[in-house]
């Protein structure tokens, strides 16, 4: 009975191994369900027209616009630009665009926006090629805003500290955020949406 015990005791340990779920930022999806959809992706396949051209810009603009304030889009330039976004974090639970569960917790304890660009070209082999890249901001202060230790009572300062940023098109990131990377999930959740629009 001890070395059936001890046999079973092995065959355990080497069954389960160093058995740990993956990273969060691991790339290679380990559940073997990949809904992946390419970027850029192909919409209204055919021969391209300028109807079907006007009818995909219009259903970008529209997606994108149930995420982000957009900038005049441009249907000649192709493009489509946002205007930068706090990204929500689980206070906000009601705001859409932050799909993945990690970035929302970053959001939450972290100053964070994210700005989109969409273009629209024509395909090799017929229809409209829709490339959607979101980029995120993580907000670079000075010091903490709410700092408390070490100040007097008696604060010079004003209570309220409105600080405006000015966005332009020629320049979305403003002083005070460097840029972290892309958005992959937002981004893939967005060409979904486009992909499947008919």
């Amino acid at each position: 009975m001890g070395i059936g015990l001890r046999y079973g005791w092995l065959l355990c340990v080497l069954t389960t191994g160093c058995a740990t779920a993956p990273p969060l930022d691991n790339p290679a999806n380990v559940r073997g369900t990949s809904d992946g959809v390419e970027n850029p992706v192909l919409v209204s396949p055919g021969a391209p027209t300028a109807a079907a051209y006007h009818e995909v810009f219009e259903k970008t603009v529209a997606i994108l616009d149930d995420y982000f304030d957009l900038l005049p889009p441009n249907p000649y330039d192709g493009r489509i630009v946002s205007k930068p976004r706090i990204t929500p974090g689980y206070e906000q639970f009601w705001k859409r665009g932050n799909p993945e569960p990690r970035g929302r917790l970053l959001a939450t304890f972290q100053s964070t926006r994210q700005t989109a660009t969409a273009e629209i070209r024509a395909g090799e082999r017929g229809g409209y090629l829709v490339y959607v890249v979101v980029e995120r901001e993580l907000e670079d202060l000075a010091r903490p805003t709410q700092i408390r230790g070490g100040v007097a009572v008696f604060q010079d300062t004003p209570s309220v500290d409105r600080q405006l940023d000015v966005v332009s098109p020629e320049a979305p990131t403003a002083q005070g955020w460097y840029r972290i990377g892309r958005d992959y999930a937002l981004e893939q959740q967005i060409l979904r949406r486009i992909r499947d629009c008919k």
